[in-house]
């Protein structure tokens, strides 16, 4: 039995009509770039967050540029950070000249610590960028008093968490914004790169909107340097159709991964631990086992997709080597990059295939 990691031709398969039909009217219209698709799917999105303002941009990695240059961290500035993480959420603060300071993540959830951030803050620093990886939460409400406490601004790194949600609240309306890719992998993809940025301050929607368009305002007048940060009509149409189906392929994901709990009780496999106050979306069900590059290997032999998110924390990556950091710095990111790995959980997926998954982790091991 064949087990992709993900397969995004059956998700397509049950959507192909109305996106058909969606990105045929932008075709009709000529509204390539931004547009009525667009500002459709941004109102869309902004009532489904919970927020005020949803401003459509090039790509997730650029949604956390633009907030980072909306907030105005600058050269000389540091902020505050996951090590264990997509390269965006440090390159960015690097690309507005700032330093990246890096924080070791929660041993159980693999989301930042908030015991240990206050203790990184000093004069220079200008944010805080929590990450809600694999689809969870960070534990917002210790961040947010520390961003308050020392006036700092807090930008959430939710591009893995569309729709995950905390005491209610859904993720990216925590902060002074939010900031979500929209890959084509993510739980709501595109037809290529998108991102969106939210937030519940006008001012701050208004300056992210400008700096989108190279910072005119209005057309041809420049107060200050933008970028290109649109999202294309195509895309935002694509969206909008998937949009009205991503709790529903929520739901489909929060199933697979109950599933996968039970069928791994009692075994070395190490689930992922969803905090009580938390609904994730699993974007990734990433579990934690011993001998993991050699699991993963008997896997793809035996037709069973996986993945490694993320195989070296960014702390000791070759780029960042002049921010000072070391082997043994970050003790839990360093271990856990060498045991997670992400099984298969896209909403399409037959409990079968689960099964037959887990069964093979499980022979792996001389369990099954």
């Amino acid at each position: 039995m064949q087990v992709p990691i993900l397969d995004l031709k059956a998700q397509y398969a049950t959507v192909k009509d109305e996106v058909t039909r969606a990105i045929s009217d932008v075709c009709e219209s000529q509204a390539f770039a931004l547009g009525p698709a667009v500002a459709e799917f941004e109102k869309n999105v902004a009532a489904y967050c919970g927020c005020k303002h949803a401003i459509g941009v090039s790509s997730g990695t650029d949604a956390l540029l633009v907030g980072l240059m909306a907030l105005n961290v600058a050269p000389g500035d540091e902020v505050v950070t996951t090590p264990f993480t997509f390269f965006a959420t440090a390159g960015c603060i690097v690309r507005v000249g700032a330093r990246p300071v890096f924080v070791d993540v929660d041993p159980e959830s693999y989301n930042i610590d908030p015991a240990l951030i206050e203790e990184k803050i000093t004069g220079k620093t200008r944010a805080i960028i929590p990450v809600h990886l694999f689809g969870q939460l960070a534990q917002m409400k210790p961040i947010m008093d520390v961003a308050r406490r020392h006036n700092l601004a807090l930008i959430e790194d939710a591009c893995q968490a569309i729709g995950a949600s905390q005491d209610g609240v859904k993720a990216g309306t925590f902060g002074d914004c939010g900031c979500f890719s929209f890959y084509p992998t993510k739980n709501l993809g595109g037809f290529g790169d998108g991102g969106l940025v939210t937030t519940s301050s006008d001012e701050l929607a208004q300056r992210i909107r400008i700096l989108r368009d190279h910072g005119q305002n209005p057309r041809y007048f420049y107060k200050e340097i933008g970028g290109n940060f649109r999202l294309d009509g195509i895309q935002g149409a694509v969206l909008n159709v998937k949009l009205k189906h991503l709790e529903s392929w929520n739901v489909k994901r929060r199933q697979h991964a109950e599933l996968y709990d039970r069928l791994f009780t009692g075994s070395p496999v190490k689930t992922p631990r969803i905090d009580a106050n938390n609904v994730s979306i699993y974007h990734q069900y990433a579990i934690a086992v011993p001998d993991r590059d050699n699991l993963a290997k008997y896997l793809a032999e035996n037709g069973i997709g996986s993945a490694v998110f993320y195989p070296k924390p960014l702390h000791v990556q070759d780029c960042f080597v002049q921010l000072g950091y070391r082997e043994g710095d970050m003790p839990i990111a360093e271990r856990v990059c060498g045991e997670v790995l992400s099984l298969p959980v896209y909403p399409e997926l037959q409990p079968d295939q689960i099964e037959h998954t887990a069964r093979t982790v499980l022979k792996f091991y001389g369990l099954h």
